[in-house]
């Protein structure tokens, strides 16, 4: 299954009137347990390539706070106003998460264990904790931390990826989290000088909600 089969299936949904609702009373289009080769940036829609850039920029430099994303003066996105407490304090930074010294330099382990062991199975990013039952809501915030985990593996001299994750819009996610998870690929093989693979997109929750309704017909 690739991203044109998930594609047809939204517009199957949406045509058949098969719909969820979410807490604000919202319809939704869901499929569970999703998964297939990311092998396009976008389901629905076009990536926005300035913003794209911007959240990259700010995931590198580390910075928990959302108003850190645009260098100017613009306000963040709603999205993630919405997940922020009133100083714009948030937990899904992913750079923060997979680069610093408190949550262990994970990037750099995935780096070295699959430069000892190329056959390894434990090369893992965990982006998600037990904590966040409690993290996600400390201090007025709401983020409930989107991605669980992802895995590299070295296979057929190609570096490849399996992306697991708890929650993803089809729309803005996961056009935004595919930049995050490709420009990673990109950059753990360059470190170890192979080829790029395949991105697998394992999804708990993946959905399209009523307002995007009009980009899936």
């Amino acid at each position: 299954m690739n991203v044109k089969d998930i594609r047809n299936h939204f517009i199957n949904e949406l045509k058949n009137e098969r719909f969820t609702t979410d807490k604000t009373g919202q319809k939704t289009i869901e499929m569970i347990g999703a998964s297939f080769i990311a092998d396009e940036e976008s389901i629905f829609g076009k990536p926005n390539k300035e913003y794209i850039d911007a959240e990259i920029d700010w995931y590198l430099s580390g910075s928990t706070n959302i108003n850190d994303i645009y260098p100017d003066d613009r306000d963040p996105p709603k999205a993630w106003q919405m997940a922020a407490n009133k100083y714009g304090e948030v937990n899904s930074n992913y750079g923060y998460l997979v680069f610093d010294d408190k949550w262990f330099r994970q990037y750099d382990n995935v780096v070295n264990e699959l430069t000892l062991n190329k056959d390894s199975r434990r090369a893992c990013m965990v982006y998600n904790r037990p904590s966040i039952w409690v993290d996600a809501f400390s201090n007025d915030k709401n983020d409930f931390i989107c991605t669980n985990a992802v895995t590299y593996y070295i296979r057929d001299d190609k570096l490849h990826a399996v992306v697991q994750m708890r929650s993803n819009d089809v729309v803005y996610g996961y056009k935004n989290d595919y930049a995050w998870q490709s420009y990673m690929v990109h950059s753990i093989s360059n470190g170890l000088e192979i080829d790029q693979g395949t991105i697998t997109w394992q999804v708990q929750n993946l959905h399209v909600y009523e307002r995007h309704f009009d980009l899936v017909e």
